[in-house]
């Protein structure tokens, strides 16, 4: 069950483009426990505050159908480490810019090098498991969970202590950059392949069983963008939790979808792709539901845990299988897949927040129990590689 493990952090290249997941995660878990505090600061109800968030998967969208071009024009490894140190300095701006529309702006600037690193790393990692005849692609999503837990749970306790926003984001800012740096010559030492063979950047319009995935993926990316945007809005508002257990409700969820991420590259062969996402499914509605129906503190932090270890190996069974579908050039699966299903991050905040505006915050996040049935249903039919 641990022996991928010791391969992943013994194998340099591995634990190489793992310090970018874990640092993509990191910067990510930092920032969603700072959106309580953007939400007061601007004084936004739900509604507003699920618009607002609508900037970042907006922008993510838009961009990913061109991570294809960029990536061809610059190459897999330099748009990894350059979209990694963008990345660490622009989540520095929504929490520290004066004006909304700065934060709506610099929000879009955080999607656009979203869309470029996630392509681009991902590729990395099908390139490596290519190359070296490993798999590490639910691990790599597992570092990444990982990074989201420390950035959550280290932004929840530095909020606690009245740390403020700006030196706490600053010093993050510099730690990624400085991460980057030192993993940037092990980086370069991939072997560089175009994502498509003709080194073109056209949309592949997905086929039936692109298709089956996109829809999987839609359930699983609301599902996910539910829990980074509004479990520390969920954890104030509805269970009333202080300062200091704000982000424990989204740490809860990384840590089980991080330990569920770093075992899958073990469960997934063993048990198979379908019953992975089918039993996934139905335990991230069961979280939800007791977050839900019982929020307190202590079963809130349960439930989303459950929730992360639901949907843990969602992304890496996706991905790799739309990395893989047949008649599709490299890259092109995966890039398609991307640019569909982030419409379940373009649509899930404002749904959200317009529910739990109309009616409230429990109602809104109980919805998504019902998606994940729905997720689950799905991947008993879906085709997968």
């Amino acid at each position: 069950m641990t022996t991928h493990l010791k391969t992943y952090f013994t194998h340099s290249r591995s634990l190489a483009i793992g310090a970018v997941f874990a640092s993509v995660g990191f910067l990510f878990g930092n920032w969603v426990t700072w959106i309580p505090y953007v939400k007061e600061k601007y004084n936004l109800d739900d509604a507003q505050l699920g618009l607002l968030l609508l900037s970042l998967p907006f922008a993510s969208t838009l961009s990913n159908p061109l991570s294809t071009l960029v990536i061809n024009r610059f190459g897999i490894r330099n748009t990894t480490i350059v979209g990694l140190m963008g990345m660490a300095i622009v989540f520095s701006l929504p929490v520290n810019v004066p004006y909304l529309w700065m934060t709506s702006v610099a929000l879009g600037l955080m999607g656009i090098g979203i869309a470029f690193t996630n392509v681009a790393m991902n590729t990395c990692v099908t390139t490596i498991e290519r190359q070296d005849g490993i798999h590490i692609m639910s691990t790599s999503h597992g570092m990444f969970s990982a990074g989201g837990m420390v950035g959550s749970a280290l932004a929840s306790i530095l909020m606690g202590f009245k740390i403020p926003p700006t030196l706490h984001i600053a010093a993050i800012s510099i730690f990624v950059l400085t991460l980057a740096m030192l993993v940037r010559p092990i980086i370069m030492g991939i072997h560089e392949e175009k994502m498509q063979s003709d080194g073109g950047a056209k949309f592949a319009w997905p086929n039936k069983v692109l298709m089956g995935m996109i829809a999987i993926s839609l359930c699983t990316n609301i599902t996910e963008g539910t829990m980074a945007d509004w479990t520390a809005v969920y954890m104030r508002d509805v269970v009333k939790s202080n300062d200091f257990f704000m982000g424990w409700g989204f740490a809860s969820y990384a840590f089980f979808m991080a330990s569920g991420r770093f075992v899958g590259d073990a469960l997934i062969p063993q048990y198979g792709s379908r019953k992975i996402l089918v039993g996934g499914g139905l335990l991230a509605s069961f979280g939800i539901f007791i977050a839900v129906f019982l929020p307190y503190p202590t079963t809130a932090i349960i439930g989303f845990g459950l929730v992360g270890a639901g949907v843990s190996c969602g992304a890496p069974i996706l991905y790799g299988s739309a990395a893989r579908v047949p008649g599709m050039a490299k890259g092109a699966g995966l890039a398609t897949m991307n640019t569909f299903s982030l419409a379940g991050f373009l649509a899930g905040p404002a749904l959200i927040g317009v529910l739990s505006h109309e009616v409230n915050l429990s109602f809104a996040i109980g919805t998504v129990a019902v998606l994940a049935l729905i997720w689950a249903l799905l991947s008993n039919r879906a085709r997968l590689y």
